[in-house]
């Protein structure tokens, strides 16, 4: 019986050993921002969430807190869910919208600059901005009106390294092109080129994972982005969705309230991630 309580007692030591690791780990993120003296409430059928915004990403600060003193989000919906992922809204023609029209296109006719900070990622809980894809937004300028609040996923190493990679492909791609137009390369590129041609896939891979060893080698001695120690650390206990990291304005954060994601992105939805049931919003500033 006594050895029993003390294993007990270990285990229970050890938890409370790598909660406070992760809390510290979470403080370390948090002295590098700093948040506004305004809460904002947001109000849902499946509960309420205070977010503190970030004045590190003052355009998107200035411009949230101009539309929820409009009252410009009352009775909109959280029009697209993506369970593991995250839950999206502000489209303003959704407040009278009719059942399952495709919603997620309207916009307000002013962008919002890119504000990206290294400190502000993705983790759950984060309010982040929508905007278009960057074959038409190069800049990856904000929605004026539209944002997401970040669920994700507890993440591995692995997933890590991936969405590492993930985030630095045009860093990759430049890699690739200045390696096979080396003299010492044509070989390698000409077969690639061929078997890519003849449609001949099992050679093309052959090829493509030696040029991707060659790649490897000249990513890792070249400068990247790369998550620190904090990042991972978060991304593997608490969760969230990394490749959006560099891509996407994060500027607010739910402080609490988090169960409520969790419900929002359990809702059913359509083939287009609305919610079958609407899910609207209402938000304000308290103190």
């Amino acid at each position: 019986m006594q050895i029993k309580n003390t294993k007990k007692n270990n285990i229970m030591y050890l938890k409370k050993a790598l909660l406070s690791m992760l809390l510290i780990s979470v403080i370390k993120i948090a002295v590098s921002q700093t948040q506004s003296n305004e809460t904002v409430l947001i109000e849902t059928p499946f509960g309420n969430m205070k977010v503190k915004l970030f004045n590190e990403t003052k355009l998107h600060k200035a411009n949230f807190l101009k539309l929820v003193n409009e009252h410009f989000y009352d009775s909109l919906l959280f029009h697209r869910v993506i369970e593991g992922f995250m839950i999206q809204g502000g489209d303003p023609y959704s407040k009278h919208a009719d059942a399952f029209k495709l919603l997620g296109d309207s916009d307000l006719h002013y962008t919002i600059p890119a504000e990206f900070n290294k400190n502000l990622f993705h983790k759950k809980g984060m309010l982040c901005a929508a905007r278009n894809g960057d074959d038409v937004n190069p800049t990856k300028a904000s929605s004026a009106v539209q944002f997401y609040i970040v669920q994700g996923k507890v993440r591995t190493d692995e997933d890590l390294r991936k969405f590492e990679k993930r985030i630095n492909k045009d860093l990759i791609t430049k890699l690739k092109n200045e390696l096979l137009s080396k003299p010492e390369n044509s070989d390698l590129k000409q077969k690639i080129t061929r078997f890519k041609d003849e449609k001949q896939s099992d050679s093309l891979l052959v090829y493509n994972m030696i040029a991707e060893k060659l790649i490897d080698s000249e990513y890792e001695k070249t400068e990247h982005y790369t998550f620190s120690k904090e990042q991972q650390t978060i991304y593997k206990t608490i969760g969230g969705t990394p490749h959006l990291d560099t891509n996407y304005t994060v500027f607010g954060e739910v402080i609490e309230g988090l169960e409520v994601i969790d419900k929002i992105a359990q809702a059913k939805t359509n083939k287009d991630d609305r919610p079958l049931i609407d899910l609207r919003m209402k938000i304000s500033i308290i103190k």
